[in-house]
């Protein structure tokens, strides 16, 4: 078919095809960046824990005394574990999606901070407890726990386990057992790598960093108190959860039990990622609606041409048009104006992105995003201009004889 005629008409109605083209690269900017964001958040939603979450819960108590610690420890760890189903009970800093992670920065040569890492402190038995996956070296061994100094997080010198992400983040196509690094005073050497164990606060990091953590064994008491892992049978666990929060006033009557993340890994995860997939449901529906006027702009605007052009598509079907060729004029038409917009609406969906990027740090958007976007609005181009092209098919030759 010419593209002449086409450019021709539309440039009579230069108006009403900028306005739709810009509609449709609108849409194809927020439909890019939305798809990005939403892949994103449930990618966020499907990272690996590296703990056995069906079978674990966790119970936090507050407003204990430094002094009061080991006693503390002592009657939470017996009263827990009296519980009928609970099979270990365990002390830990925190837990995968707890949000009370101790965070700093590493160095390997004392001189240069290397990353930001998470650390997890727990109590002999904890890396069993929390059924972490042991891929190189070793788990920590009995003598490997010590006990804290004062207000000191960790021992002074450990030997500890690290993520296979962590591990090729630091030492990069090296063996890393044995190595060692250092936060501020203390020094820690890698006796073994697990497969994965995420970081408590995902969101904070971003993908690339979710997995950079360490576990360091320590005996309960000093900074190790207050928070408890506690390991059952999945279908039992619901029940030694209601069980262990009622239990806790009996067990230490002078602590307060934090209600708020007190439950089962898996309920917090699902709290954890409640506001992403609230996000995700909202751009869902920002497409869906974006998509649903950009279609029916297009439809307006082809049934008004098709009103207007009455008498001239009779006369070309007087003339031997036939009705195939009617409806790909006005398809071919539609696919030029969609193709401006898209045009225009790649290019303004990457500045968006790059917007984004600076003042929220989203990741860089996806360069196979782009042709997707372009596809979904060709696609919805030529469903929407097919019902008003089917009623300019279906114009009788007679039309060109009428005069009103």
């Amino acid at each position: 078919m010419q593209i002449q005629p086409i450019l021709a008409a539309l440039k009579q109605h230069k108006l009403a095809t900028f306005l739709i083209a810009m509609e449709i690269a609108l849409a194809c900017a927020v439909l890019v960046n939305a798809l990005s964001l939403i892949v994103n958040r449930l990618s966020a939603m499907h990272i690996l824990s590296g703990v056995d979450e069906a079978s674990l819960g966790t119970i936090v108590v507050t407003g204990f005394e430094p002094q009061q610690v080991n006693d503390l420890n002592a009657r939470m760890i017996t009263g827990l574990r009296a519980i009928p189903g609970v099979e270990s009970v365990d002390v830990i800093t925190s837990v995968p999606f707890g949000g009370r992670g101790l965070v700093s920065g590493i160095t390997l040569d004392r001189k240069h901070y290397d990353s930001v890492i998470e650390f997890y402190v727990g109590s002999p038995g904890t890396p069993e407890a929390l059924g972490l996956k042991l891929v190189a070296g070793s788990v920590p061994s009995t003598d490997d726990y010590q006990p804290l100094v004062g207000r000191d997080y960790f021992p002074a010198s450990s030997r500890v386990l690290i993520t296979r992400a962590l591990a090729g983040r630091l030492w990069p196509d090296r063996n890393p057992l044995g190595k060692e690094f250092w936060m501020a005073k203390w020094q820690f050497r890698v006796s073994g790598v697990v497969a994965n164990l995420a970081v408590s606060r995902y969101t904070e990091y971003g993908e690339r960093g979710a997995e950079w953590c360490v576990f360091v064994p320590a005996l309960p008491g000093g900074q190790l108190a207050g928070t408890y892992i506690i390991r059952a049978q999945p279908r039992q666990l619901d029940r030694v959860m209601v069980a262990a929060r009622a239990a806790v006033a009996k067990i230490a009557p002078g602590v307060v039990l934090d209600e708020e993340d007190s439950h089962t890994i898996s309920f917090l995860r699902a709290r954890f990622f409640q506001a992403d997939r609230t996000m995700a449901g909202v751009l869902v529906g920002v497409i869906v609606a974006l998509l649903a006027v950009t279609a029916f702009g297009i439809v307006g605007l082809a049934s008004f041409w098709v009103a207007q052009r009455r008498k001239q598509i009779g006369i070309r079907r007087a003339l031997g048009a036939m009705r195939m060729d009617i409806l790909r004029y006005f398809q071919t038409e539609n696919f030029l104006i969609v193709s401006f917009g898209i045009a225009i609406g790649v290019a303004l969906a990457i500045v968006i992105n790059l917007v984004l990027m600076k003042f929220f740090e989203v990741p860089r958007l996806p360069p196979w995003y782009l042709p997707i976007g372009v596809v979904v609005l060709w696609l919805l181009g030529q469903l929407a201009v097919l019902w008003p092209a089917l009623r300019a098919a279906s114009v009788p030759p007679a039309e060109a004889t009428r005069t009103v």
